[in-house]
């Protein structure tokens, strides 16, 4: 099922009160501060959409409330993926991309950057040894030439930084109207 922007809209005002994983921010807050940061750094609306969204995987329920895929802490849920379905009659590329490769570049930046390991939080170090640990040689070349890939590593500081409780930040309401700016009306 497609969902629509108002659907968007409603889940991240819903479902967006969770707590995001186990860090000390709610999936909103998360949201919010991660789309935040992309606009002070004066991404494209297209990446501040991203930004917003890149985590929405993780709030898509089934009818009976369930999450569409599973999770434990033994196993990934793929949440980069699992969103794309949904909101793909409504986005670019330049939407889309960043969402789908934000995990990878966690993976990357591990593999040439040895000083971003210690930047992680302990959940994020977690959760990358489930997404498929620290890219090798050849997986790193091939992710810096693909195309987004530095958008998504871009997304990927911003998604690491916006972790912060009670960070101020404009409101939904103001990422909202970016949204509906940049989706394939």
């Amino acid at each position: 099922m497609a969902l629509t922007l108002n659907d968007i809209s409603s889940l991240l005002n819903t479902q967006g009160s969770k707590q995001y994983g186990g860090e000390a921010v709610s999936q909103l807050e998360h949201a919010l501060q991660c789309a935040y940061l992309a606009e002070c750094a004066q991404e494209t609306e297209e990446t501040i959409t991203a930004a917003l969204l890149h985590d929405i995987g993780h709030m898509l329920r089934s009818e009976s409330g369930e999450p569409i895929v599973e999770h434990n802490e033994n196993t990934d849920d793929l949440h980069q993926y699992v969103a794309l379905p949904f909101i793909r009659n409504l986005f670019s590329d330049a939407v889309l991309e960043p969402i789908k490769l934000h995990v990878d570049a966690k993976r990357y930046l591990c593999a040439v950057d040895k000083a971003y390991w210690e930047t992680l939080s302990e959940a994020s170090k977690k959760s990358l040894e489930l997404q498929g640990g620290i890219y090798t040689d050849e997986q790193a070349l091939a992710f810096e030439t693909s195309p987004f890939g530095q958008q998504a590593v871009r997304l990927r500081r911003y998604d690491d930084l916006a972790k912060i409780p009670s960070a101020e930040t404009p409101s939904i309401e103001h990422y909202i109207a970016i949204m509906q700016r940049v989706a394939n009306q």
